[in-house]
């Protein structure tokens, strides 16, 4: 029964990364496309638990960690160099 579900948000979600990719290749403003791929970012990570999920392993839930805080810090910057043309201050 387990497995149904797990299948079953793997296609959700699959079809929300497609969703995302359409937006982030259809938007007009430059603050979608970021928003898009912080969504994209996170689905990526669900998607990567849930194959942790499926078949039973934890190394998969380690680099689910590091992805998210490496589309944490991403996300900050590129929309710092958005907003001040600069990322270091």
């Amino acid at each position: 029964m387990i497995d149904l579900a797990i299948n079953f948000a793997v296609g959700c979600f699959g079809a929300a990364l497609l969703m995302n990719l359409w937006k982030i290749l259809r938007a007009e403003g430059v603050t979608d496309r970021i928003l898009a791929l912080d969504t994209m970012v996170i689905n990526v990570i669900a998607l990567i638990i849930l194959h942790g999920m499926q078949y039973k392993t934890e190394m998969v839930f380690e680099a689910a960690l590091i992805i998210s805080m490496l589309g944490f810090v991403s996300t900050v910057a590129y929309t710092r160099f958005m907003l001040r043309g600069n990322i270091i201050e």
